[in-house]
């Protein structure tokens, strides 16, 4: 079946299998959190790997549009899983700063790395792409942060509706879904140049179909187990590190769970695809904010732990820096070193400041 893929991606495989049977032997051996938690972390990682591979391979058979979809949709799996376990788990600040960490960290941290490495690959110093992708991406962000802003709003000053912000929330992803749903239909219908030959090689034959979807379902039951055991040794190895749980969900899940898209942007860039740089942030910010967010909302309800949009003030400001950030930047289809550090610089005060929550 792994015919189909290079001597290097069967070898990557191998060794993320390898890693993941570790984490397993460890995690049920009772070995302690923080020595699991590098283990269940790198698997983790590999696991997202792996799902954009399969995707990655999906998107051979069925074109440019929905593999950019595909790609933001099942290379969210380990985040999902993730947030899915802490609300089982009762780590409802974990679980929500998971989704927030994800959304900054592609929307700024990426971001901002993928136009550095892509303004530094040109003579002038300038970044250009299309504006139509980026320009959609804040938009959906912001419809997501006004929600969160009138529901915050709400609370703080204590009003009627304040005591029903289960009922407002579930609403709120009811609408944040619909707005999606019709944004992803105008994105799929749109005459989207096609950029799949301007990818990276991977080499050997075309992958069939049927490997394909099979290799995906196996990385969606594993990302299922490992990321349990993944929660199980986050807090007393975030206990052992004396770190927060907001830092652990805003940069610690963030980072591990994006790892390979976040490398594939910047690769990208690098190489002087912005465009296809650009569609890999946007999809995947657009995918959290107003897909994954809204739809473990409504999952949270069957738990006893719920998730909401409610969520920390100084959350809700950085939601709308964020939103105003990449607007700002590349409404133009332009984007220099300066602009992207800027991004950067944003998230690592926002970093910096769950640290010492």
């Amino acid at each position: 079946m792994l015919a189909a893929f290079s001597a290097r991606q069967r070898l990557a495989l191998g060794a993320i299998a390898v890693l993941a049977v570790l984490s397993g032997v460890l995690h049920y051996g009772g070995v302690d959190g923080l020595v699991v938690f590098p283990f269940v972390t790198l698997a983790l990682a590999g696991l997202a790997w792996v799902v954009a591979l399969a995707t990655d391979a999906l998107g051979e058979h069925f074109g440019p549009g929905v593999t950019g979809v595909l790609q933001s949709t099942l290379g969210n799996l380990p985040e999902l899983f993730v947030v899915i376990f802490a609300l089982q788990a009762g780590e409802v600040t974990v679980a929500q700063t998971s989704i927030l960490g994800s959304l900054f960290a592609n929307a700024l941290l990426v971001l901002g790395l993928v136009i550095v490495a892509g303004a530094r690959s040109r003579s002038d110093g300038t970044m250009t792409f299309q504006t139509r992708l980026p320009n959609d991406t804040a938009t959906l962000l912001l419809v997501a942060t006004f929600i969160i802003v009138i529901l915050g709003l709400s609370l703080a000053t204590g009003d009627r509706a304040s005591a029903h912000a289960e009922e407002i929330s579930v609403a709120g992803a009811v609408v944040l879904l619909i707005v999606y749903g019709v944004w992803l239909r105008s994105y799929l219908k749109a005459d989207t140049r096609v950029q799949a030959a301007e990818t990276p090689e991977r080499g050997g034959p075309h992958v069939p179909l049927r490997t394909a979807i099979t290799l995906l379902a196996v990385a969606g039951v594993g990302a299922a187990f490992i990321s349990e055991w993944f929660v199980d040794a986050l807090s007393p190895a975030m206990d052992a590190l004396h770190l927060s749980d907001a830092f652990a969900g805003l940069v610690v899940v963030a980072i591990a769970g994006n790892a390979v898209e976040n490398f594939a942007g910047i690769s990208l860039a690098a190489k002087g695809k912005f465009d296809d740089a650009i569609s890999v942030v946007k999809n995947s910010v657009a995918q959290i904010a107003v897909f994954l967010f809204p739809v473990l909302v409504l999952v949270s309800m069957l738990f006893a732990h719920h998730l909401t949009f409610v969520i920390d003030p100084v959350y809700i400001g950085a939601l709308l820096i964020t939103a105003l950030a990449v607007w700002q930047i590349t409404s133009d289809g332009e984007a220099t070193i300066p602009e992207g550090v800027a991004l950067v610089g944003i998230y690592a005060m926002l970093a910096f400041l769950t640290f010492f929550e």
